[in-house]
């Protein structure tokens, strides 16, 4: 139950997202990272105790939803890409 916590707490922070348009990238993208950013962190939860892969806990869906969110802002600063000086580069 824990893992089905993490994964649509991922894609409830990919879905709003989607809903801020600056440096809006692919859907395909944003959600890979959202999903395998909350694994990851839902992990790292379970290692620190709140939560755990087999059990519903608020605190580890919130600190999944949150650093997932992260991560696809994250994601967007990196893709995002804007010549400092454009006369200089062709």
């Amino acid at each position: 139950m824990g893992i089905a916590l993490w994964l649509i707490a991922g894609g409830t922070a990919c879905v709003l997202a989607r809903l801020i348009r600056n440096l809006r990238q692919h859907v395909a993208g944003e959600l890979l990272v959202a999903l395998t950013s909350s694994m990851i962190l839902g992990g790292l939860a379970t290692a620190l105790d709140f939560g755990g892969w087999a059990e519903l806990d608020w605190r580890a869906g919130v600190f999944v939803f949150l650093g997932s969110f992260t991560a696809i802002g994250l994601h967007r600063l990196l893709l995002f890409r804007r010549p400092i000086h454009p006369e200089v580069i062709p």
